[in-house]
């Protein structure tokens, strides 16, 4: 077991940023998902024994919240947001240091250094000053530092922040190779749903202190008997007008063919093929289109509004922006 957490809450003052959680995660790929002041920094502060918990318990690696303490914490790797970086020092020196830190032997952490910063593909980077690094750098030296003393399980906070997308998409294949082929756990704490979509098997949904829903992604995922992805080669005009007159709506085409349509009640896949031989169309593909990670997000918080407060919340579209939850910073 990764994590068994048993009732566990914490509060600032008055203010409650967990409220009693009771969480039993296996090792892998999880996505901490929650909007700003859900709860996410918290909850990863417990799990590295840095906070207590006000109530409850928990044990991670094995290791009792309460006692755990250094032994814990060398056992996990830590990602966080903000820089925390050492102005004056070179990449190797940082990544050294922090070897140190975790109680690696001066020489083994300057040797494993080295390796880690090569393996991130910072080797010609590694005697640069630190102050010298682009943003996407400093994301990788921070994962550096963290996977230096090969801890079993990496916690990650929002690694892909202040990324630009090509920035964000190499860093996320990088985590999904260290989860794959190098066996780590990790635990991606996130406002941004892609980047949990693109990394981890599970996924924990945190809000206003809350786990609402934790479990594999897909068997979270409602499996949609009404909705498909079609893809067509040829002139879609007629083939389009045909389907609405049927009741079919197509709710996203790209113009290049893609296109996502809902259908009525009872309507049989072979009428797809029977309209585009009508018209001249080539049905390329045809997959049944199963509720995203990101309207999965919204039905889930969106059903614990309605229970407190038993208004609709209006269901989440196509949107061009990336996906994202937000909301109001904690303490």
């Amino acid at each position: 077991m990764l994590i068994d957490l048993q009732h566990v809450s914490r509060s600032y003052g008055t203010f409650e940023a967990l409220k009693d959680v009771t969480l039993q995660l296996e090792p892998g790929r999880i996505g901490l998902l929650g909007p700003n002041g859900a709860g996410k920094s918290t909850l990863l502060k417990i799990l590295m024994g840095l906070l207590p918990p006000s109530s409850g318990s928990g044990r991670v690696l094995n290791y009792d919240l309460a006692q755990g303490g250094t032994a814990l914490r060398r056992a996990i790797g830590y990602m966080p947001e903000a820089d925390a970086l050492v102005p004056g020092l070179r990449g190797a020196e940082y990544v050294a240091l922090a070897g140190e830190l975790y109680g690696m032997p001066r020489r083994q952490a300057q040797r494993r250094a080295h390796e880690v910063l090569t393996c991130l593909e910072m080797e010609d980077a590694r005697y640069r000053l630190l102050e010298e690094y682009s943003t996407g750098m400093k994301q990788r030296l921070k994962l550096a530092q963290a996977l230096v003393h090969d801890p079993p399980v990496l916690l990650l906070d929002e690694p892909t922040s202040g990324l630009d997308p090509a920035g964000r998409t190499s860093l996320l294949k990088l985590l999904l190779t260290l989860g794959q082929e190098h066996g780590k756990s990790l635990i991606l704490s996130t406002h941004l749903l892609g980047d949990v979509e693109r990394v981890c098997e599970t996924v924990v949904i945190l809000h206003q202190g809350q786990v609402l829903r934790h479990g594999n992604v897909q068997e979270l995922r409602t499996h949609r008997q009404d909705r498909y992805r079609l893809q067509i080669q040829g002139d879609p005009t007629a083939f389009l007008e045909e389907l609405r007159l049927e009741g079919v709506r197509v709710i996203h085409d790209n113009g290049r063919g893609d296109l996502r349509v809902t259908v009525p009640q009872g309507w049989l896949t072979r009428a797809f093929f029977a309209m585009a031989d009508n018209h001249g169309i080539v049905l390329r593909g045809m997959q049944r289109d199963d509720e995203e990670l990101e309207e999965l997000f919204h039905r889930v918080v969106s059903g614990d509004r309605n229970q407190e407060s038993g208004v609709r919340s209006q269901e989440p579209g196509d949107r061009k922006q990336e996906p994202g939850v937000r909301g109001q910073d904690a303490p």
